[in-house]
């Protein structure tokens, strides 16, 4: 499989990367068999994410469905955020090969994860 455009465009042009300074959640997960690790610090106001940032190290499609997921969340009330699938991510990117699912799987294990903690700063 060839990648999509919008796939190449999120790896030329990440969305939302780096810390926030004023993060409420945060969470790093690590996917134990490659390695590939994402970190999202989010702040999140009334139940609503006014705000997020991600780092990401491993595959590009690692950094790709992390950046990816930063957009699709960014607005949205914690229930709703909550429900966004891999598979929605993986389509934000133009759809990714079977074997690489793992990267959009791990950008929503570590969404849920920094959704059930909370930082305290």
């Amino acid at each position: 499989m060839t990648y999509s455009e919008q796939f190449k465009d999120y790896l030329l042009t990440p969305r939302n990367a780096g810390e926030l300074t004023d993060t409420t959640h945060k969470a790093e997960e690590t996917n134990p068999v490659c390695g590939d690790k994402v970190c999202l610090s989010l702040r999140i106001e009334n139940e609503k994410i006014t705000a997020v940032k991600f780092l990401a190290y491993g595959c590009p499609p690692t950094l790709v469905c992390a950046s990816a997921l930063t957009e699709m969340i960014e607005g949205l009330r914690v229930c709703e955020a909550l429900r966004v699938t891999k598979q929605e991510v993986a389509n934000k990117v133009g759809g990714l090969p079977s074997r690489k699912m793992h990267a959009a799987a791990l950008a929503i294990e570590t969404l849920h994860t920094a959704l059930k903690g909370k930082v305290h700063v």
